[in-house]
């Protein structure tokens, strides 16, 4: 049996307990910042989500924990811990356990990268968007992604380049020009060699640079402006395909 993995966060949010928790546990809440859900929990504990996870823990707006388990004693599980702190903020302290069946080392750092990057993601919706609900752009939970050829590592250069952000920082202003896709104004939130984050006033453009782990380089889009998904699907993954040609 390979060995469990846990993986623990602590972030400051902002916004109260009960926002917070409409973010985590809704399917509302988690496609406008990591991806949709199917549905909401049934809301006790022992209840189960769409994707037959257990509800382990359902103490509103305390405590929310769920668990995957498969044959061969595989599981996954998110534990989610609130704490109400002044000036209307939430202390969130994050758990993802479980156990990854092969290439545990790869595994892991491709996890805790993108927990770092979907928490981030949790605060710029609480501070910029909520209580919108945003619409989802790709496939789930990979998003839209680039030819199998983006996998080769070091790819992502090429869509950083395209983006406009190898001299940039977090905080300043870009503008890309996406031919039929569209058009990207807006600030740079998050800035990692692996990831890249863009933050316009109607939505979160997410950046995953995967061929890092192995996987083909992807998008998300959390838009607010009631796009059309599946025709923004089609438009981005077709600029992909023109970025790595």
């Amino acid at each position: 049996m390979p060995p469990e993995f846990e993986i623990r966060r602590e972030i400051e949010l902002p916004a109260t307990p009960e926002q917070v928790w409409d973010a985590v546990t809704t399917d509302a809440g988690t496609r406008s910042w990591l991806f949709p859900s199917g549905g909401d929990p049934e809301p006790r504990e022992g209840g189960r989500t769409p994707d037959g996870s257990v509800v382990t823990a359902w103490d509103k707006p305390r405590h929310f924990g769920v668990r995957f388990e498969a044959e061969g004693g595989f599981f996954n599980a998110l534990e989610f811990i609130l704490e109400a702190r002044g000036g209307g903020t939430t202390v969130l302290r994050y758990v993802h356990s479980g156990i990854f069946t092969e290439d545990w080392d790869n595994q892991y750092d491709a996890a805790s990268q993108h927990t770092d990057f979907y928490l981030h993601t949790l605060a710029e919706y609480l501070q910029h968007f909520a209580p919108r609900t945003a619409t989802y752009v790709g496939d789930v939970p990979g998003g839209i992604n680039a030819p199998a050829s983006s996998a080769e590592k070091g790819s992502f250069g090429r869509l950083r380049e395209a983006l406009g952000v190898d001299a940039a920082r977090e905080g300043d202003h870009v503008t890309v020009e996406a031919e039929n896709a569209g058009t990207i104004d807006g600030v740079v939130d998050y800035l990692r060699p692996n990831f890249v984050g863009i933050r316009t006033g109607d939505g979160l453009y997410r950046f995953f640079g995967r061929d890092a782990f192995g996987m083909p380089v992807g998008m998300t889009i959390h838009a607010f402006n009631g796009v059309d998904a599946d025709q923004a699907k089609q438009a981005w993954g077709e600029w992909l395909t023109r970025v790595y040609a």
